[in-house]
């Protein structure tokens, strides 16, 4: 384990894995070094490059400074970028494409940035844009109901069937979810109001890769073309067979063609 510390202070933990050119990996929603699908997708990059991989704030090894804002986060990266060198590749999955994106938007110099599904779920002016879920979140957590706050992120936000998450929270891993449920306002903060930022893709002009499952519902795949329409230099992939939970196999040969040519 290596570490950077952040323009606030806060301690950024990361592994650092293969040799070519640098490519850092965003982590989505409850993952975070050790739990996730990094650790499967590290390897099988590091053939190819200099794989940086991390803790977000709150996560694992790596410390918080309260308050928090998404700008504290693309700090982090800045200082993954530094200790990189100063120029690498990104990739983001989920959430993590969201803060991917706002990295980019900031300027830090990441000339391609590939991007696995971002969540921007909702419509522009319906309903469900004007859900406060940090609010409801934080209110569930300042009452140490940290189970109830991993159960809504999964049925309101993601849209997980709410059998499927009575059932999860039996098993095993649940206990390593609720261990980092105080970070599921920061990732409901980064996606802002779930709708595809169109404005602030616009304004970006790096190499964006983004892929989609072609087995994920259909409001990922909304999704998916929206970020792909706005974004003046964005190539669009499907990946046949996949879900939002992608095969780091899969994702890796894909991520190898685009950062190499």
């Amino acid at each position: 384990m290596k570490t950077v510390t952040s323009h606030d202070g806060t301690v950024i933990a990361y592994e650092q894995t293969g040799s070519g050119p640098a490519l850092i990996l965003v982590d989505g929603a409850l993952c975070y070094r050790s739990f996730g699908p990094m650790p499967k997708l590290a390897p099988l990059l590091a053939e190819t490059f200099t794989v940086y991989y991390y803790d977000r704030r709150g996560r694992g090894d790596s410390t918080d400074v309260p308050p928090y804002a998404p700008e504290k986060e693309v700090q982090d990266i800045a200082a993954l970028v530094r200790a990189a060198g100063g120029t690498a590749f990104i990739a983001g999955l989920s959430s993590g494409a969201a803060l991917a994106l706002r990295a980019a938007e900031a300027g830090l110099n990441l000339p391609k940035i590939a991007l696995y599904e971002p969540p921007f779920v909702y419509e522009p002016g319906s309903d469900k844009t004007r859900i406060d879920h940090t609010g409801a979140l934080n209110r569930l957590l300042s009452s140490e109901k940290r189970g109830a706050a991993v159960k809504y992120f999964m049925v309101q936000m993601v849209g997980v069937p709410a059998i499927v998450a009575f059932i999860m929270q039996m098993m095993p891993m649940f206990k390593k979810l609720k261990a980092i449920a105080h970070t599921l306002p920061y990732d409901s903060e980064v996606m802002g109001n779930f709708t595809v930022p169109t404005e602030r893709l616009a304004r970006i002009t790096n190499t964006i890769l983004i892929a989609g499952g072609g087995k994920s519902p259909e409001p990922l795949k909304n999704a998916v073309r929206g970020v792909a329409a706005a974004g003046p230099n964005a190539e669009l992939r499907w990946l046949e067979g996949q879900t939002h939970n992608v095969d780091p196999a899969v994702l890796a040969g894909v991520l190898k063609e685009f950062f190499t040519h």
